[in-house]
């Protein structure tokens, strides 16, 4: 029997768990700061991905008559190399790109980042974090001088007497994290900011904090306002102020305008409220943590700031007992964008075009500092130059066809891709359209390590082997490297590029040059930078400026406006407790999937009843970009000029394909939280529906029709498996993967696979 501790592959909260096999795979909750043993309906079932029938299992090409088709590794890897050969030798190294993914090692995240500046020797380059923490780095980078998520410990909200929780759902994204709410909670000092009455919202109910309803896209306003109301009534800290910030009085300017009763009438929440929730922040023990929900949008930089002038208006920053800070989504959103994969950043957090930087990563790597690349394009502009300037595009860790802003947009431009090649170990949505598919591992498959949302390092551990045909992508990348004879060295020992990115990072904001996988196995805490010790609270002396001091930085509240209007209703977008991120794993879990198995579009009654819309009817949410179908969910739990959708789905249930491909001017973050749709009753869905066809939907990708699934997890999951696997094909799909489902069964000690 095989075992090892190791981390949950979903989100940043990153809960330890143990991982046993024995013929049979079983995932056990490990006592750990934050999920103290704990895991959350994700976590529970994520065994059942590693012995998945949608597993790839061998490389496939795109053959000529359009299906792909199982190709040996080294004809993949040859046909891989000469793509990016012969796009650079036709159309220059930019015309190669690479999008990563924020679920990726450090070491691969770092590897990938290496890849394309020394093997392609290209600027494109990019990653899905754009669309996660952007706004949040920016505003921290500016302020603090740093960017780490939680500039603290976890475990120190436990003590918190009042928590203002902004644009986050964690009852639905990271449950384990619900319990260091609990005294915040019983103090009744949570509150809550969220346009609908979501599972959080709820958690302040009966005494425990107040769930602020405000107008969706008004957190801004909201944080003016409520700094406005701190410096009138003298709720500031003056000696902190003098003593650790700079640029308070341009704030103060900045704010004047925002008098209670204007923030009210912008943002809907009364006047009582603000002045009660301003002087609660006041009193001492609180915490202001910041999530997608304020960060996603146009104006998201600007909110985060406005969320951090106010905690430093009130001394909340680098004090114990008090704080800033925000929550990271991905499981490795934080040490991704620290190790290379963000267009304008070397490993250590460095920026590309510092030259000391480039001499410094450039020594490391053995190349001249000269023939490293200048910065890149982020996301949503490198996602624009597909078909394009861009021909040939590696995707690693990432499903752009659903987690793209205008997806239909960027769909079109996938297919009109020289070559596309995706790393995955399903078929996503995205790897449907690709010419070249390599199959790579998953979590319990490989070793690494993850930085977790509270800036610590952790390690990621094998616990069984993956199947015959997969690869690590430090493999993948490797040989493609030696095709392509490329400069440097190109390990692939997990352990071996951790020690060449410590090298890299020396000296970097986010420095791990004190850190192996050897110390990291003692069990050591280790709270980036680390350079001879750990640095879990890195603002108690000093801010990360020259001067130490943080900057409050004033902003307004006039956004750029979207392009179109788009309809009467604000669509909001967001996440369901049994799905993650683009839905390529937990659509297919059948427990998971059962529970959720469609988008619903939450809408409130009386909007509901003006536009003729009933519980359960299928409905059309649209704007110019296109059109959504999605059963209606009829609720008092959203304002009646607002709808929701969860952003897991694909096809016609998949909600970027209404959202637009505008991004905020200093993070390249898109808006994803504030698009303007119609909502009618979906005649033709309907009628289609009743001749047995239904809402067109993609599948959670089609497993091979000659592979007949075998769960053993009750009628009900079985069921609806069969259900999914026997989805139709979409253009271009052939499933040609035959692999045996051993079964699944569950016992009280765990999920076994």
């Amino acid at each position: 029997m095989s075992s090892a501790d190791t981390h949950c592959p979903y989100c940043a909260l990153q809960c330890a768990m143990t991982v046993s096999h024995a013929g049979s795979t079983t995932v056990t909750g490990r006592d750990f700061p934050t999920n103290r043993g704990g895991l959350c309906a994700k976590g529970w079932t994520s065994a059942e991905l590693l012995a998945s029938p949608h597993r790839l299992r061998r490389p496939l090409m795109r053959r000529p008559d359009g299906t792909l088709a199982e190709v040996t590794w080294d004809e993949a890897l040859d046909a891989v190399a000469a793509a990016f050969r012969d796009t650079k030798a036709t159309h220059g190294p930019d015309a190669n790109a690479i999008f990563g993914g924020g679920g990726l090692t450090n070491e691969k995240a770092y590897q990938l980042g290496k890849f394309a500046r020394v093997a392609l020797g290209t600027s494109r380059i990019d990653y899905n974090g754009r669309f996660c923490m952007s706004s949040a780095a920016a505003a921290s980078n500016r302020a603090f001088g740093m960017d780490r998520g939680l500039p603290f410990p976890v475990t120190d909200l436990d003590d918190a007497s009042t928590i203002l929780l902004l644009g986050s759902n964690v009852a639905a994204t990271m449950p384990p994290f619900l319990a260091h709410l609990a005294g915040a909670r019983a103090a009744g000092g949570l509150i809550v900011v969220d346009p609908r009455r979501s599972a959080t919202a709820r958690l302040t109910e009966d005494g425990a904090g107040t769930h602020l309803q405000h107008a969706p896209g008004t957190d801004l306003p909201l944080l003016l306002g409520l700094t406005h109301i701190v410096i009138a009534e003298g709720l500031l800290d003056r000696a902190y102020i003098e003593e650790r910030t700079t640029g308070f009085d341009a704030v103060r300017r900045s704010v004047a305008a925002w008098w209670p009763e204007r923030t009210s009438s912008t943002t809907g929440i009364p006047v009582a409220q603000l002045r009660e929730t301003a002087r609660r922040l006041a009193a001492g023990g609180a915490y202001i943590l910041t999530g997608r929900g304020v960060e996603q949008h146009v104006d998201g930089t600007a909110t985060a700031t406005a969320a951090i002038n106010l905690a430093l208006v009130l001394g909340l920053v680098g004090r114990e007992g008090s704080g800033y800070g925000t929550l990271t989504g991905q499981g490795n959103g934080q040490g991704g964008r620290e190790h290379g994969q963000k267009a304008d950043q070397l490993p250590g957090y460095r920026s590309i075009r510092d030259p000391d930087a480039r001499r410094h990563v450039a020594g490391v790597w053995g190349v001249d500092p000269d023939e490293l690349p200048d910065a890149g394009i982020p996301a949503t502009a490198l996602l624009a130059e597909l078909g394009g300037p861009v021909k040939t595009l590696l995707v690693a860790g990432s499903n752009v066809v659903v987690s793209a802003p205008d997806v239909d947009a960027v769909r079109a431009r996938l297919e009109a891709l020289d070559t596309l090649i995706v790393c995955d170990f399903f078929l996503s949505e995205t790897a449907e359209l690709a010419d070249i598919v390599l199959p790579v591992l998953q979590w319990a498959e490989e070793e690494g390590t993850m930085t977790s949302l509270e800036g610590r390092v952790i390690r990621r551990r094998r616990a069984l082997p993956g199947p015959d045909g997969a690869r690590s992508e430090l493999w993948i990348l490797a040989e493609i490297a030696r095709r392509l004879g490329a400069a440097s060295t190109w390990s692939t020992d997990p352990s071996v590029v951790f020690d060449e990115l410590a090298r890299a990072s020396e000296g970097g904001i986010a420095d791990y040059s004190g850190l192996s996988h050897a110390l990291l196995d003692t069990g050591v805490e280790a709270y980036w930078p680390y350079r001879s010790s750990s640095t879990p609270r890195p603002f108690t002396e000093r801010f990360a400026h020259a001067d130490g001091r943080a900057r409050l930085v004033p902003v307004d509240a006039t956004p750029p406006t979207p392009t179109d209007r788009g309809g009467e209703l604000t669509l909001v977008t967001g996440r369901y407790l049994q799905q993650y991120q683009s839905g390529t794993q937990t659509r297919r879990v059948a427990e998971l999937n059962g529970a959720r198995p469609e988008a619903r579009l939450e809408i409130h009654p009386a909007t509901a009843s003006r536009l003729g819309i009933r519980e359960n009817a299928l409905v059309a949410v649209s704007n110019e970009r296109g059109v959504v179908r999605a059963r209606a969910t009829v609720t008092t739990d959203i304002r009646h000029d607002t709808v929701f959708l969860p952003f897991h789905y694909a096809g016609d249930e998949c909600a970027n394909r209404l959202t637009e491909a505008i991004v905020d001017p200093t993070s390249a973050m898109p808006e994803f939280k504030r698009t303007r749709v119609r909502v009618s009753p979906d005649t033709a869905g309907a009628v289609a529906a009743s001749a047995g066809v239904g809402v067109a939907r993609a599948s959670a990708g089609a497993a091979p029709a000659q592979a007949e699934a075998t769960d053993e997890v009750g009628n009900a999951d079985a069921a609806h498996a069969r259900a999914a696997d026997s989805a139709a094909p979409g253009p271009g799909r052939v499933p040609v993967i035959v692999s045996e489902h051993p079964g699944i069964t569950r016992t009280e000690e765990g999920t076994h696979v």
